[in-house]
């Protein structure tokens, strides 16, 4: 049986996730969302086998569209259905790590830099308020919130570039490399200078330093090798 471990009760298994409100058609969407949040924040553990009833009881709601929006991630390799007990959360490797982040460097440094010359200031200074969540997360150690924030920050400002198919893709390589060891970061202490970049790189583009910027994403996107896929 310790290949194929059933989840801890609720309070065992760390932060319960946000309860969800709202109309009922939006509950598959909206478990959906918040699930994939808890899995790249490390919440629901890798080799771990999660029940839709355990599951619902944490967002109170019942376990229907809780299978359902996890069968959704499954058809994005976020987690494998395991007959008669419910999803086990899949792992990433190490190569698999490195093989996304510098995927996500080729992409978006250039991207982004690019933005330095063709994206409006008020369109940039729109994200700020996603920056200062991502900020906030980190001081209070939210981890759901802050790859929440984060998501929006990043794929909002890929957005400025007018391509959306890039922006899928990279959506889809952020699902898939987790942000491992976030909580051993945030009590060390060392989350919160990643997550202020985000108003760094916000000023470097509004005043147009493309070499700033440079440096910014740079150092940023390594911190998601060097920090977030750190297993401590």
């Amino acid at each position: 049986m310790a290949a194929q471990r059933t989840s801890a009760p609720p309070a065992a298994a760390g932060p319960a996730l946000p309860s969800l409100g709202g109309k009922k058609s939006s509950y598959r969407e909206r478990v959906a969302d918040a699930l994939r949040a808890a899995l790249i924040a490390g919440e629901l553990r890798p080799g771990e086998v999660y029940s839709a009833p355990t599951l619902a009881a944490r967002f109170g709601v019942s376990a229907t569209p809780v299978r359902e929006a996890m069968l959704d991630l499954a058809k994005e390799g976020l987690v494998d259905t395991v007959p008669n007990k419910g999803f086990r959360v899949t792992a990433v490797s190490e190569k698999q790590l490195d093989e996304y982040t510098h995927i996500r460097a080729l992409i978006e440094i250039p991207t982004v830099v690019e933005l330095a010359r063709t994206a409006d200031k008020v369109s940039l200074e729109a994200l700020r308020p996603a920056a200062r969540e991502i900020v906030q997360a980190a001081v209070s150690g939210d981890l759901i919130a802050y790859v929440e924030a984060d998501t929006r920050f990043h794929l909002g400002l890929l957005a400025l570039a007018g391509n959306a198919h890039l922006v899928e893709v990279v959506g889809d390589l952020r699902k898939r490399s987790r942000l491992y060891g976030l909580t051993a970061l945030v009590q060390a202490g060392r989350l919160l200078a990643s997550a202020e970049e985000h108003l760094e790189l916000l000023d470097a583009l509004i005043a147009c330093d493309e070499k700033a910027v440079r440096e910014v994403m740079t150092r940023h996107l390594g911190h998601v090798r060097g920090l977030w896929a750190a297993k401590k």
